[in-house]
């Protein structure tokens, strides 16, 4: 008989009555009514300190496994398994996203992952999760101590959810660092649940409350946060509602905080106003690395604001100005704001919708002789054709590799003596700065970047062992089938560099 099937005692009216006999473990349900009369009796005596989602005969519970366990759930719940669950109950990672799981289906993951010490991170994007959901999931993470990230954006949780969330985080007791919210419906009411829970929450460390409908009103419930919480790193505020008064109250709880490293608040309302409060929280805040402002109707009045907040600032190294109103003259600002900073960290500025001049690329050079690891993202050039600019770009990788040819060392080497330890990734910034300082290979900003693009391994850092990487898993794959020329144009075009002879070390170099 199938493991996944339940078996029921046979009877007969005319038999005599005598003690069942004992079940199996696959012949367990997991459900209150099959539950023994002693076993009743030790639920009675904690019956305070279970949830709703433990098995009551805790032996037995330890001896099912976890599929057997789950499928149970799911015929205590009426509903059909999922069979992606199934199959990655055992990973680290599992994306349950848009799987239309509902309350129901929500409390059968649940009632599974009680006990699952495999899952580090849950995805539950738009499963019309409900308060029964919620709940049920809640339950479950005050006894899995093992998931850490949870995604349940877009459930449409609203000022319910928000209340069963921010008891939750009142209590400080999950293992739970990463928590996004997105696009959930929450309104000021439930910012200010979730900011009071906030305040004394320490554990969650990255959180995301993009896209709902916080107003300035739920600026201010945010700001007061910012001004006592002493955990969160990381904020997304993006596509919400703020405007003047909410951007102010934002920034008045930022000069406060010591913890906030990345803060996301594109798509909102600040407007020059907000630039200027921005640019005095610059001026005090030590903390903030990231903070993306794009698309805040902030025009060169409040870039200026914010350019003098840059000019003694010692920890940005990433500001997003994208889709401002601001022109060149806002974009100068900026750049001569780093370059009269000495301590200035600025590694990356994205202005890439405003159009400069090749004068701002003359400004920006002397820049970069000052901060050589700054990178400013822009549109284009105005007067810059298109064929002028392919007369001066050359691959960096062929550069590179002919420097390499004649000083008979590997394209490795060159990277790694780059590098002050050795190794073979270092941060991008460092990479950045290191390429422009170096005065072996003449290298411009672009071809800089373009070299960044293919090598970053979207951590932070620059792998300098990607193409080998690459390189050796094609190899086996295309030599001996393909001429030495063709298989070294396939292995640059997967590993994305455009010139064979940066691979020709990869292809010598593996076993």
């Amino acid at each position: 008989m199938d493991n996944d099937e339940l078996l029921e005692p046979e009877t007969k009216d005319d038999e005599p009555k005598t003690e069942p006999a004992p079940q199996n473990s696959d012949e367990t349900l997991y459900c209150e009514a099959e539950g023994s009369v002693a076993v009743e009796k030790e639920k009675a005596a904690r019956e305070s300190s279970e949830t709703d989602l433990e098995i009551e005969d805790t032996e037995k519970f330890f001896t099912t496994g976890q599929r057997e366990l789950y499928l149970e759930a799911c015929k205590l719940t009426g509903v059909v398994p999922v069979s992606y669950f199934l199959r990655n109950m055992e990973e680290s990672y599992v994306n349950l996203n848009h799987h239309g799981l509902g309350p129901n289906g929500t409390k059968a993951i649940a009632i599974a992952l009680v006990s699952n010490t495999s899952v580090v991170t849950l995805e539950l994007a738009d499963n019309c999760l409900m308060e029964e959901g919620l709940l049920s999931l809640v339950e479950m993470l005050q006894e899995n101590y093992y998931l850490q990230e949870m995604n349940i954006s877009d459930n449409d949780l609203g000022l319910k959810g928000a209340r069963i969330i921010s008891e939750f985080l009142q209590r400080n007791t999950s293992s739970l660092w990463n928590l996004q919210l997105s696009g959930n419906n929450f309104r000021d009411e439930s910012a200010e649940l979730l900011c009071q829970a906030l305040s004394t929450n320490y554990q969650i460390k990255t959180l995301d409350l993009s896209h709902n409908q916080f107003s300035d009103k739920g600026g201010e419930h945010m700001g007061q946060m910012l001004a006592l919480n002493i955990g969160l790193q990381s904020l997304d505020l993006s596509w919400n509602h703020f405007y003047i008064r909410g951007a102010v109250a934002l920034c008045n709880g930022l000069r406060a905080n010591m913890t906030l490293q990345k803060l996301d608040l594109s798509m909102n309302g600040f407007g020059n106003e907000g630039a200027t409060a921005l640019g005095e929280v610059l001026r005090l805040n030590n903390s903030l690395v990231y903070l993306d402002v794009s698309s805040n109707n902030i025009n060169n009045d409040g870039v200026s604001k914010i350019s003098k907040g840059l000019e003694v600032n010692e920890s940005l190294k990433v500001l997003k100005l994208f889709l401002n109103p601001m022109n060149m003259d806002g974009a100068v600002l900026l750049i001569l704001s780093i370059k009269r900073n000495p301590k200035s960290k600025m590694e990356e500025i994205d202005i890439s919708n405003v159009l400069v001049s090749e004068q701002f690329l003359k400004i920006l050079d002397g820049v970069c002789a000052v901060h050589p690891q700054l990178d400013v993202m822009y549109k284009s050039v105005q007067g810059f054709s298109e064929k002028r600019a392919l007369l001066l770009w050359v691959n960096p990788m062929k550069l590179i590799q002919s420097y390499a040819d004649q000083h008979k060392i590997t394209v490795l080497d060159f990277f790694k003596s780059l590098n002050p330890k050795g190794t073979m990734r270092m941060p991008v910034g460092d990479f950045r700065k290191a390429m422009i300082q170096q005065d072996k290979v003449p290298v411009n900003l672009h071809q800089v970047r373009e070299l960044i693009k293919k090598l970053d391994d979207k951590t932070g850092m620059v792998n300098f062992s990607f193409p080998l990487t690459v390189g050796c898993r094609l190899r086996g794959q295309i030599l001996g089938t393909q001429s030495r020329s063709t298989m070294l144009d396939l292995l640059a075009k997967a590993c994305g560099l455009g010139s064979r002879l940066a691979l020709q070390l990869c292809v010598l170099q593996c076993p």
